[in-house]
C-alpha cells in the first residue's frame, strides 16, 4: 500500500541547553551542556514518518541562511521530497531555545523566523502533490490560514488529514471540519474544549466534545500514560511503553509521524497507535529532536523484544 506523506510545517534550529534543572524567572544556572540539534515540529514529524518508512513531501519554508541550508541538506539525506521547501530572503530561518532538566522535562521558546511566512500561496502549490498523498500531517507553529488551506485542500480530494494541535491554540470550525485525526495532549484538549484532563475519564470527557466538533479521531496523549483514543473504531487506551527518558523534547512529533506512517500503511487505529507509541519511547532515550527519531528497524526491533 502506499505511504505518501505531506507534511505541512515549520523547521526550526534547535539550541539546547541540558541542565541539573530549568532557571527560574530571574535565576542562572551554571553548568548545563550545549548541542545544536535540527528541530521544529513539521521538520520532526517529515523525519520521524520517512524513517518509518513514509515516502515524506514537505512543505516549508527556511532562511537564505547556514541553518536553512544545514535542514534542507538534512531532509535530502533523510530521502524526504524537498521540492516544496521555499527559501525565504525576507526571514531567517526559526530557531528554538530549549532547556532540558535532570528527568528529561523540557521548557522551549521558539523565534519563528520564515515558518510566520509559510502562505496560502506555498500551499496551492502543493496542491497536486497534497491531492495525490494518503494523508496530510500539520501542526500549529505555521499561520493558522495556511492550515486552514492545507485541511480544505487535502479534505477536497479525499485526503486523511491528521492535525497535531500544537503549540497549544484556540482552533475554530473552519479548520477542525476538515480533520480526520486530532492528536492534542492533555495541555492542548484543555484549551481546545476547556475541560482539564488528569485521568482517563477527563479523557473521555474531553474526547466526546471533541468527536461533537466534528472530528472522527481524536488521540489524546498522555504521556507515560498512554494514548486514550475516541473513534468509530475503537474506545480506549493503549499504554505507553516504560522507558527511562533523557530528553522528551519532539516525542509527540516522532509519535505523529510514525502514527501517519502507520495509517497510511492501513494497520488498524490500535496497531498504529503502539507503533507510534513504541517510537515515542526510543525518542526520549536520545537528546534531541530529530537525532531521536528512529528508524523502522529500531521500532520493530523495540517492539519484538517487549512481546518476549
Amino acid at each position: 500500500m502506499k505511504k505518501n506523506i505531506v507534511v505541512v510545517g515549520s523547521s526550526n534550529t534547535d539550541m539546547i541547553i541540558k541542565t541539573a534543572r530549568i532557571p527560574k524567572p530571574g535565576e542562572t544556572v551554571l553548568g548545563g551542556e550545549f548541542t545544536i540539534a535540527a528541530g521544529g515540529k513539521g521538520a520532526n514529524q517529515a523525519v520521524s514518518a520517512a524513517r518509518a518508512g513514509g515516502e515524506v513531501v514537505f512543505v516549508a519554508r527556511v532562511g537564505m541562511d547556514i541553518f536553512g541550508e544545514q535542514a534542507v541538506n538534512g531532509f535530502i539525506q533523510d530521502n524526504i521530497n524537498v521540492e516544496y521547501i521555499v527559501r525565504d530572503k525576507d526571514a531567517p530561518s526559526g530557531v528554538a531555545l530549549i532547556f532540558v532538566d535532570e528527568k528529561g522535562e523540557n521548557s522551549i521558546e521558539v523565534a519563528s523566523g520564515a515558518n510566520a511566512n509559510v502562505s496560502p500561496t506555498d500551499i496551492e502549490s502543493a496542491r497536486e502533490v497534497i491531492a495525490a498523498s494518503n494523508i496530510l500531517l500539520m501542526q500549529l507553529e505555521i499561520p493558522l490560514e495556511s492550515v486552514n488551506a492545507a485541511a480544505e485542500t487535502a479534505s477536497g480530494y479525499g485526503v486523511k488529514v491528521i492535525l497535531n494541535p500544537a503549540p497549544a491554540q484556540p482552533l475554530g470550525e473552519n479548520i477542525l471540519k476538515h480533520i480526520s485525526i486530532i492528536t492534542p495532549n492533555e495541555t492542548e484538549a484543555e484549551l481546545l474544549t476547556g475541560l482539564k484532563v488528569e485521568n482517563e475519564q477527563d479523557a473521555g470527557a474531553a474526547a466526546k466534545k471533541l468527536l461533537e466538533r466534528g472530528i472522527e479521531t481524536v488521540l489524546l496523549t498522555m504521556g507515560s500514560r498512554g494514548v486514550y483514543i475516541a473513534s468509530p473504531e475503537f474506545t480506549g487506551v493503549v499504554p505507553a511503553f516504560c522507558v527511562d527518558a533523557v530528553d522528551t523534547t519532539a516525542a509527540g512529533d516522532v509519535f505523529n509521524g510514525v502514527l501517519a506512517v502507520s495509517i497510511a500503511e492501513g494497520k488498524s487505529l490500535i496497531e498504529a497507535v503502539r507503533f507510534a507509541n513504541a517510537a515515542a519511547a526510543l525518542s526520549v532515550k536520545t537528546l534531541g529532536a530529530q537525532t531521536s527519531a528512529p528508524h523502522r528497524s529500531e521500532i520493530e526491533d523495540f517492539l519484538d523484544r517487549d512481546d518476549l
